[in-house]
């Protein structure tokens, strides 16, 4: 699994559209900054989301997701390719690591997020939902964002890239 955190603003991005000609697109945006955060992981191999809103990212509310994410998976190890956010290092999670020795963590070297491919599942949700959106409360524009994200699968290339069908054939 890959896995990452976004936030989402009420104010809508931008990007192209088209629009006829002489027509200029509005796009209404919001004077607060008011702010949501998703926890999400990729499962490389089926291109599902595990996903998680939440007010705040923290120690806390890292281990709730990393709970999350065992109980979507209940029976098997799980490897999560991960960044260096620092509610990833924190003390709490760092005993909830120990304390589930089923769940391991591949550190993604600082500052890379092309590494990662839970940011190409940002990236499509939020051209999909976020972009240019017209949505006036940040819960009905959240609950989009959330929908895309579990109903959607996320091909990624990232284990077929290494050879990864042929290397599990090895140990089965």
């Amino acid at each position: 699994m890959a896995g990452d955190e976004a936030s989402l603003y009420l104010q809508a991005t931008t990007m192209r559209v088209l629009h006829p000609c002489g027509q200029t697109p509005v796009i209404h945006v919001s004077p607060n900054r008011d702010s949501t955060h998703f926890y999400a992981a990729l499962n490389l191999q089926s291109g599902q989301e595990t996903a998680m809103r939440s007010p705040t990212m923290s120690g806390a509310t890292t281990v709730l997701f990393l709970l999350m994410i065992l109980a979507a998976y209940p029976t098997q190890p799980i490897l999560l390719l991960w960044d260096r956010a620092p509610w990833h290092r924190s003390k709490l999670v760092k005993t909830f690591l120990q304390e589930h020795p089923r769940l391991e963590i591949l550190w993604l070297p600082p500052a890379s997020p092309e590494l990662n491919p839970q940011e190409h599942v940002w990236k499509a949700t939020r051209a999909a939902v976020s972009h240019n959106h017209a949505l006036s409360k940040l819960d009905l524009l959240a609950d989009a964002f959330e929908a895309h994200l579990r109903n959607t699968a996320f091909p990624c290339s990232l284990l077929d890239l290494h050879n990864y069908s042929n290397l599990c054939m090895l140990f089965k």
